[in-house]
């Protein structure tokens, strides 16, 4: 049994809750992005003019946009964007983060230092400002927008994996290792994973977390992916001089990002070491 089976069946039976919520919201969230263009084939950029601003009915279930668009494929769509996304910047973030908080903790000195100077200089900057610098560089470019998200991530995973693995490096059980002679793969893979594991999954959640928040927040001031493309935060920036007319149709992105959040922090909030 490893650390992490302990760290649920030890943890609190609210925290356990919590987490078993969180994933199922999260799933449905992933269920709908999934099965909504496979069984409502809407262009997502077609326009109609003689329902803008509609609500719900029965050619559009969740009503249209300001230019007649369905939201319903709509939303389907910014999800599995946002989702994607955040997705391909956490992983991207997290491999670079923890490979090299493990070199540093393993080699020390001078490459320790070399590491923890690399990561105080993309501190010295605010995550959002460098997003929106590398954002208006190139703008609408997908590769642009979750580069720089992963940029502003790494950093946890290098920060937290060094600490945590200098002090799983020295400790006994790693000196005992080494003197039977085991390689530095055996060490990893026997004693810093499992510890590593339970704190990197919810540094994951917060991550993607905070990624699709970015996102959101650079498609709400018109310099993240560019229309007529389905995202978040463009979506409630594209609906919001209309929120008198169709207060609704405004309020759905904004519950679908409240959603997603909300499905990523129970999960993080439930994974205790």
């Amino acid at each position: 049994m490893n650390l992490e089976t302990v760290a649920v069946n030890t943890a609190p039976p609210a925290q356990v809750t919590s987490r078993l919520w969180g994933i199922g919201l999260f799933l449905l969230l992933v269920l709908f992005a999934i099965a909504v263009p496979l069984l409502w084939q809407v262009d997502i950029a077609k326009q109609d003019y003689t329902a803008i601003l509609s609500g719900p009915a029965e050619a559009h279930p969740l009503g249209t946009d300001h230019l007649g668009r369905d939201m319903l494929a709509r939303l389907a769509a910014a999800v599995r964007l946002s989702l994607g996304l955040a997705l391909v910047s956490v992983m991207t973030a997290a491999v670079p983060g923890v490979l090299l908080g493990v070199v540093a903790a393993w080699k020390g000195g001078a490459v320790d230092k070399l590491l923890g100077l690399l990561s105080e200089m993309f501190l010295a900057l605010p995550g959002l400002l460098l997003v929106l610098l590398i954002v208006a560089i190139f703008p609408g470019s997908f590769l642009a927008l979750y580069g720089a998200v992963s940029l502003v991530l790494w950093i946890e995973y290098f920060r937290m994996t060094r600490a945590l693995s200098r002090t799983v490096l020295a400790s006994p059980a790693v000196s005992a290792s080494r003197l039977l002679g085991f390689g530095p793969l055996y060490i990893i893979r026997r004693h810093l994973w499992p510890e590593l594991s339970p704190v990197l999954m919810t540094i994951a959640a917060f991550g993607a977390a905070s990624a699709i928040m970015a996102i959101a927040a650079l498609g709400f001031i018109s310099v993240g992916v560019r229309p007529p493309t389905a995202e978040l935060g463009l979506m409630i920036t594209e609906l919001l001089p209309y929120y008198a007319e169709a207060p609704i149709v405004i309020a759905l992105p904004i519950l679908v990002i409240l959603l997603i959040i909300l499905s990523l922090m129970l999960i993080a909030g439930g994974r205790k070491r």
